[in-house]
């Protein structure tokens, strides 16, 4: 299964981009939204943040609200910091797992939406990388209409981020978006065009492992058919890993 792991600054359309793959058929891990699963009531993550940095940070019905939590961790690195230690190993957790059943359903590829891609090492499990990017003045305008942040505020969602060069040069590919939301779309169906493996390729990826696991197995029994179980694994696993 090819993996793509999708990345971008905030407010430059990563989002359009996720939804256009969606709509081609590609399945989508979404990091922020299980970013929000684990901050539920109950979880694990949850119980930590709150340990540190108080109740002041919860609504009224005792979920974490997170404009309130934004507001904390923008304007204080450390703090950012430590939220990233309580919730960063819960978030790559399911991720790695939705991974393996995406796998284990047959998928020749998926998408790994993820903001902080390179900063948390994700990109480690991708095969290529699509950054989407936009002017950083577009950025602000966006996050105050979208959001209505203030200069500031927006300048430190912006700043908390990988500066676009160092994430264009770890890309496989750069998405530009500038012009209209149509041609972004674009970009994307060329993309998976060019990209999504043949069915054939994905079915030979599910087989690969399990004839490794199948001769290996046949080694382990009596000596007379271990010559037997060694060229099992050794044929099938050149002909079809």
């Amino acid at each position: 299964m090819l993996v793509v792991g999708l990345t971008g600054g905030i407010a430059a359309g990563k989002s359009t981009a996720s939804s256009e793959f969606r709509a081609l058929g590609v399945p989508v891990i979404d990091a922020d939204e299980i970013a929000r699963q684990v901050l539920e009531p109950g979880e694990a993550s949850y119980a930590r943040v709150v340990q540190h940095f108080g109740r002041s940070i919860l609504d009224d019905s005792g979920r974490i609200d997170r404009g309130r939590l934004g507001h904390v961790i923008f304007s204080d690195p450390e703090q950012r910091k430590h939220l990233n230690k309580c919730t960063h190993p819960y978030i790559r957790r399911r991720i790695l797992w939705n991974l393996a059943q995406l796998y284990a359903r047959g998928h020749s590829m998926c998408v790994l939406d993820v903001p902080l891609l390179f900063e948390s090492g994700l990109d480690r499990v991708c095969a290529k990388t699509v950054v989407v990017e936009c002017p950083r003045e577009v950025q602000l305008e966006r996050l105050a209409k979208r959001n209505g942040f203030t200069r500031v505020e927006a300048e430190a969602r912006v700043d908390a981020q990988m500066r676009s060069d160092m994430r264009a040069a770890r890309a496989t590919r750069v998405v530009n978006n500038t012009e209209s939301v149509d041609e972004l779309r674009s970009e994307i169906r060329d993309i998976v065009k060019l990209w999504r493996p043949s069915w054939v390729r994905a079915a030979m990826g599910v087989a690969a492992p399990v004839g490794v696991v199948v001769g290996l197995t046949c080694v382990w029994m009596p000596w007379g058919r271990a010559v037997l179980g060694m060229a099992t694994a050794w044929i099938v696993g050149s002909l079809l890993w």
